[in-house]
Protein backbone atom coordinates (compact mmCIF):
# COMPACT_ATOMS: atom_id res chain seq x y z
CA UNK A 1 0.00 0.00 0.00
CA UNK A 2 1.46 3.49 -1.21
CA UNK A 3 0.48 6.66 0.81
CA UNK A 4 -0.94 9.25 -1.06
CA UNK A 5 0.85 12.01 -0.44
CA UNK A 6 -1.75 14.24 -2.71
CA UNK A 7 -4.60 13.77 -1.05
CA UNK A 8 -2.70 14.10 2.49
CA UNK A 9 -1.91 17.28 1.76
CA UNK A 10 -4.89 18.47 -0.34
CA UNK A 11 -7.09 16.94 3.09
CA UNK A 12 -4.99 18.94 5.47
CA UNK A 13 -4.55 21.96 3.27
CA UNK A 14 -8.38 22.20 1.39
CA UNK A 15 -10.93 19.61 3.70
CA UNK A 16 -13.87 18.83 2.74
CA UNK A 17 -16.95 20.74 3.56
CA UNK A 18 -18.26 17.62 5.85
CA UNK A 19 -14.99 17.60 7.13
CA UNK A 20 -14.88 21.31 8.54
CA UNK A 21 -18.23 21.02 10.13
CA UNK A 22 -17.39 17.89 11.85
CA UNK A 23 -14.07 19.56 13.13
CA UNK A 24 -16.36 22.53 13.74
CA UNK A 25 -19.23 20.44 15.64
CA UNK A 26 -16.39 18.96 17.67
CA UNK A 27 -15.32 22.85 18.80
CA UNK A 28 -18.91 23.77 19.82
CA UNK A 29 -19.70 20.47 21.37
CA UNK A 30 -16.57 20.88 23.42
CA UNK A 31 -16.89 24.29 24.56
CA UNK A 32 -20.60 23.16 25.23
CA UNK A 33 -20.26 20.71 27.17
CA UNK A 34 -17.30 22.08 29.59
CA UNK A 35 -19.44 24.99 30.51
CA UNK A 36 -22.30 22.84 31.50
CA UNK A 37 -20.14 20.49 33.16
CA UNK A 38 -18.10 23.01 35.35
CA UNK A 39 -21.58 24.97 36.27
CA UNK A 40 -22.63 21.14 37.25
CA UNK A 41 -19.68 19.89 38.78
CA UNK A 42 -19.41 23.58 40.87
CA UNK A 43 -23.07 22.25 42.32
CA UNK A 44 -21.42 18.71 43.12
CA UNK A 45 -18.57 19.96 44.78
CA UNK A 46 -20.09 22.11 46.94
CA UNK A 47 -22.69 19.55 47.59
CA UNK A 48 -20.19 17.55 48.40
CA UNK A 49 -18.68 19.98 51.06
CA UNK A 50 -22.41 20.74 52.32
CA UNK A 51 -22.63 20.17 56.53
CA UNK A 52 -25.98 18.20 55.16
CA UNK A 53 -24.85 14.48 55.49
CA UNK A 54 -27.36 13.35 52.91
CA UNK A 55 -25.63 16.08 50.62
CA UNK A 56 -22.23 15.25 50.87
CA UNK A 57 -23.83 11.08 50.40
CA UNK A 58 -25.66 12.37 47.06
CA UNK A 59 -22.69 13.99 45.51
CA UNK A 60 -20.08 11.11 46.74
CA UNK A 61 -22.57 8.43 45.26
CA UNK A 62 -22.40 10.64 41.76
CA UNK A 63 -18.65 10.95 41.96
CA UNK A 64 -18.39 7.33 42.39
CA UNK A 65 -20.62 6.14 39.99
CA UNK A 66 -19.96 7.99 36.88
CA UNK A 67 -16.03 7.98 37.55
CA UNK A 68 -16.32 4.35 37.45
CA UNK A 69 -17.98 3.75 34.81
CA UNK A 70 -16.35 4.02 31.35
CA UNK A 71 -18.10 7.45 29.07
CA UNK A 72 -18.45 5.44 25.95
CA UNK A 73 -21.35 3.21 28.40
CA UNK A 74 -22.22 6.21 29.51
CA UNK A 75 -23.07 7.25 26.02
CA UNK A 76 -24.81 4.69 24.89
CA UNK A 77 -26.95 4.18 28.04
CA UNK A 78 -28.07 7.52 27.88
CA UNK A 79 -28.76 7.28 23.78
CA UNK A 80 -30.04 4.21 23.30
CA UNK A 81 -30.38 2.49 26.64
CA UNK A 82 -32.80 5.16 27.64
CA UNK A 83 -34.94 5.20 24.63
CA UNK A 84 -34.89 1.00 24.84
CA UNK A 85 -36.33 1.20 28.10
CA UNK A 86 -39.03 3.65 27.39
CA UNK A 87 -37.70 6.26 29.84
CA UNK A 88 -36.52 9.13 27.90
CA UNK A 89 -35.98 10.02 23.59
CA UNK A 90 -33.47 12.41 22.59
CA UNK A 91 -35.41 13.80 19.63
CA UNK A 92 -34.07 16.54 17.26
CA UNK A 93 -34.79 20.18 17.98
CA UNK A 94 -34.66 23.59 16.91
CA UNK A 95 -32.35 26.08 18.57
CA UNK A 96 -31.98 29.60 17.38
CA UNK A 97 -33.25 28.49 13.80
CA UNK A 98 -30.79 25.81 13.20
CA UNK A 99 -31.66 21.59 13.68
CA UNK A 100 -29.78 19.90 16.45
CA UNK A 101 -30.46 15.92 16.21
CA UNK A 102 -31.01 14.14 19.14
CA UNK A 103 -27.64 12.80 19.12
CA UNK A 104 -26.06 15.35 19.17
CA UNK A 105 -27.88 16.52 22.29
CA UNK A 106 -27.38 13.69 23.95
CA UNK A 107 -23.26 14.07 23.46
CA UNK A 108 -23.40 17.07 24.99
CA UNK A 109 -25.70 15.64 27.72
CA UNK A 110 -23.52 12.58 28.47
CA UNK A 111 -20.22 14.56 28.08
CA UNK A 112 -21.61 16.94 30.51
CA UNK A 113 -22.32 14.65 33.07
CA UNK A 114 -19.16 12.86 32.72
CA UNK A 115 -16.92 15.66 32.73
CA UNK A 116 -18.91 17.15 35.90
CA UNK A 117 -18.01 14.61 37.83
CA UNK A 118 -14.03 14.89 37.33
CA UNK A 119 -14.22 18.33 37.36
CA UNK A 120 -16.35 18.24 40.83
CA UNK A 121 -13.07 16.82 42.41
CA UNK A 122 -10.76 19.46 40.97
CA UNK A 123 -12.80 22.49 42.60
CA UNK A 124 -13.10 20.67 45.72
CA UNK A 125 -9.49 19.67 46.39
CA UNK A 126 -9.23 23.76 44.91
CA UNK A 127 -11.66 24.84 47.65
CA UNK A 128 -9.94 22.64 50.41
CA UNK A 129 -6.44 24.39 49.29
CA UNK A 130 -7.84 27.64 51.00
CA UNK A 131 -7.47 28.00 54.69
CA UNK A 132 -10.55 27.96 56.62
CA UNK A 133 -9.41 30.82 58.07
CA UNK A 134 -10.76 32.92 54.86
CA UNK A 135 -14.25 31.55 55.88
CA UNK A 136 -14.21 32.45 59.41
CA UNK A 137 -12.87 36.19 58.48
CA UNK A 138 -15.48 36.08 55.96
CA UNK A 139 -18.29 35.16 58.68
CA UNK A 140 -16.75 37.84 61.10
CA UNK A 141 -17.53 40.38 58.31
CA UNK A 142 -21.21 39.44 58.07
CA UNK A 143 -20.73 37.90 54.54
CA UNK A 144 -22.71 35.04 53.64
CA UNK A 145 -21.68 31.24 53.23
CA UNK A 146 -22.51 31.92 49.33
CA UNK A 147 -21.20 35.44 49.63
CA UNK A 148 -18.00 34.13 51.12
CA UNK A 149 -17.68 31.55 48.12
CA UNK A 150 -18.25 33.69 45.87
CA UNK A 151 -16.18 36.96 46.51
CA UNK A 152 -13.72 35.19 49.23
CA UNK A 153 -12.93 31.53 48.45
CA UNK A 154 -13.42 30.48 44.65
CA UNK A 155 -11.21 33.91 43.48
CA UNK A 156 -8.23 32.38 45.36
CA UNK A 157 -8.89 28.77 44.61
CA UNK A 158 -8.65 29.82 40.90
CA UNK A 159 -5.01 29.31 40.97
CA UNK A 160 -4.99 26.17 42.09
CA UNK A 161 -7.89 24.85 40.09
CA UNK A 162 -6.94 26.35 36.18
CA UNK A 163 -4.16 24.11 34.95
CA UNK A 164 -6.60 20.28 35.97
CA UNK A 165 -9.42 22.04 34.65
CA UNK A 166 -7.70 22.90 31.95
CA UNK A 167 -6.26 19.67 31.30
CA UNK A 168 -9.43 18.22 31.66
CA UNK A 169 -10.57 20.27 28.68
CA UNK A 170 -7.72 19.27 26.63
CA UNK A 171 -8.94 15.58 27.47
CA UNK A 172 -12.45 16.18 26.31
CA UNK A 173 -11.45 17.28 23.13
CA UNK A 174 -10.20 14.26 22.18
CA UNK A 175 -13.10 12.26 24.09
CA UNK A 176 -15.03 13.73 21.17
CA UNK A 177 -13.30 11.03 18.77
CA UNK A 178 -16.13 8.84 20.25
CA UNK A 179 -19.10 9.80 19.85
CA UNK A 180 -19.37 7.99 16.71
CA UNK A 181 -20.51 5.05 18.74
CA UNK A 182 -24.00 6.93 18.47
CA UNK A 183 -24.27 8.71 15.02
CA UNK A 184 -22.55 12.35 16.05
CA UNK A 185 -21.17 13.43 12.77
CA UNK A 186 -18.02 14.84 14.65
CA UNK A 187 -14.49 14.95 12.78
CA UNK A 188 -13.63 11.42 13.50
CA UNK A 189 -16.86 9.87 11.66
CA UNK A 190 -16.46 12.25 9.11
CA UNK A 191 -12.96 10.90 8.72
CA UNK A 192 -14.34 7.37 9.10
CA UNK A 193 -16.71 8.61 6.21
CA UNK A 194 -14.00 9.48 3.88
CA UNK A 195 -11.90 6.41 4.38
CA UNK A 196 -14.63 4.29 3.52
CA UNK A 197 -14.79 5.87 0.36
CA UNK A 198 -11.51 6.31 -0.82
CA UNK A 199 -9.82 3.68 1.00
CA UNK A 200 -7.19 6.26 1.94
CA UNK A 201 -7.36 5.26 5.82
CA UNK A 202 -3.92 6.29 6.86
CA UNK A 203 -4.10 9.54 5.16
CA UNK A 204 -7.10 10.71 6.71
CA UNK A 205 -6.76 9.81 9.87
CA UNK A 206 -3.32 11.15 10.33
CA UNK A 207 -5.05 14.42 9.13
CA UNK A 208 -7.42 14.30 11.82
CA UNK A 209 -4.64 13.53 14.11
CA UNK A 210 -3.16 16.63 13.08
CA UNK A 211 -5.99 18.91 13.39
CA UNK A 212 -6.45 17.66 17.01
CA UNK A 213 -3.15 18.32 17.78
CA UNK A 214 -4.23 21.92 16.62
CA UNK A 215 -6.84 22.12 19.04
CA UNK A 216 -5.02 20.86 22.07
CA UNK A 217 -2.18 23.12 20.93
CA UNK A 218 -4.32 26.13 20.46
CA UNK A 219 -5.88 25.59 23.93
CA UNK A 220 -2.58 25.53 25.43
CA UNK A 221 -1.85 28.73 24.82
CA UNK A 222 -5.28 30.01 25.68
CA UNK A 223 -4.66 28.21 29.15
CA UNK A 224 -1.18 29.53 29.60
CA UNK A 225 -2.21 33.09 29.17
CA UNK A 226 -4.77 32.45 31.97
CA UNK A 227 -2.34 30.80 33.98
CA UNK A 228 0.33 33.86 33.57
CA UNK A 229 -2.71 36.65 34.17
CA UNK A 230 -3.60 34.62 37.44
CA UNK A 231 0.06 34.55 38.66
CA UNK A 232 0.78 38.43 38.01
CA UNK A 233 -2.29 39.12 40.46
CA UNK A 234 -0.40 37.25 43.31
CA UNK A 235 3.32 38.76 42.45
CA UNK A 236 4.43 35.59 40.85
CA UNK A 237 7.35 35.93 37.93
CA UNK A 238 6.26 34.38 34.53
CA UNK A 239 8.05 34.00 31.49
CA UNK A 240 8.20 36.83 29.09
CA UNK A 241 8.72 35.26 25.95
CA UNK A 242 6.24 33.60 24.11
CA UNK A 243 8.76 30.21 23.30
CA UNK A 244 9.69 30.25 26.93
CA UNK A 245 5.73 30.64 28.05
CA UNK A 246 4.34 27.68 25.55
CA UNK A 247 7.89 25.46 26.49
CA UNK A 248 6.77 26.22 30.40
CA UNK A 249 3.56 25.50 29.43
CA UNK A 250 4.24 22.05 27.49
CA UNK A 251 6.57 21.06 30.73
CA UNK A 252 4.63 21.55 33.55
CA UNK A 253 7.52 22.86 34.61
CA UNK A 254 7.43 26.38 36.52
CA UNK A 255 9.30 28.83 35.04
CA UNK A 256 11.13 30.28 37.71
CA UNK A 257 12.04 26.86 39.51
CA UNK A 258 14.18 26.36 36.20
CA UNK A 259 15.70 30.22 36.31
CA UNK A 260 16.49 29.46 40.42
CA UNK A 261 17.97 25.49 39.82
Amino acid sequence: MKFDWQFFWQSLVTPSAPFLAGFALTIVISIIAMLLATLLGLLVAIAGRSRWTVLRMLAGIYIWVIRGTPVLVQLVVIYLGFAAAGLFRFEDQMVFGVLVRGAVVAAVVGLTIHESAYISEIIRSGLEAIDRGQAEAAAALSMTPAQAMRWIILPQALRTIVPPFGNEFNSLMKTTSILSIIGVSEMFLVAQSISSVTFKTFEIFIVVAIYYLILTTVWTFIQSAIERALNRRVGIPVPTGLVARTWARLTSVPFRDRRLA
